[in-house]
């Protein structure tokens, strides 16, 4: 006897969509949307647990009746732990969202000056780094010698890389 493992495709939808909705929310500034992210992405998962249980069939716990009737308990067992942790984490993130309002009047993330100051400075690195290539000359000594390939059949070379 086989077991029909075949998941709903609108229980599939859905779990797709809570999920895409709870990132789009998390990817906001302000921490009541990344709170109201995180609780409808987590619910994305419970219901991506709940598809991959399988379908539903008897009790695990009652005696008879064969076993392959019966429900897996562990996909319920991991949905009742994601929902515990979920319930955690979203009052700790509710008392920082609080905390901010007291604080600051508002409850969105700023930047943080030192992450911007070390942003600027990686970018600037970044920029050393492609100005000299491995033999040590920089981009503008290098466009300085650059020729025009099309016009090498004329002789014709172009100063600072320009045609």
């Amino acid at each position: 006897m086989t077991v029909d493992v075949t998941p709903s495709l609108t229980l599939v939808v859905l779990a797709a969509a809570l999920v895409a909705t709870g990132v789009y929310l998390m990817l906001e500034r302000s921490l009541t949307r990344i709170v109201v992210g995180f609780v409808i992405a987590s619910n994305g998962v419970n219901v991506l647990f709940l598809v991959a249980g399988g379908r539903a069939g008897r009790p695990p716990i009652n005696e008879g009746g064969p076993v392959a009737d019966m429900a897996d308990p562990l996909p319920q067992a991991l949905i009742l732990t994601a929902i515990v942790i979920t319930l955690g984490v979203t009052a700790f993130m509710l008392a920082m969202a609080y905390r901010s309002w007291q604080l600051n009047g508002h409850d969105e993330v700023q930047d943080d000056v030192e992450d911007r100051r070390l942003a600027r400075r990686a970018s600037r690195d970044v920029l050393d780094r492609r100005a000299t290539d491995d033999s040590g000359s920089t981009l503008a000594e290098d466009a300085v010698a650059t020729r025009d390939e099309t016009a090498t059949d004329l002789g014709v070379v172009h100063e600072e890389g320009r045609p």
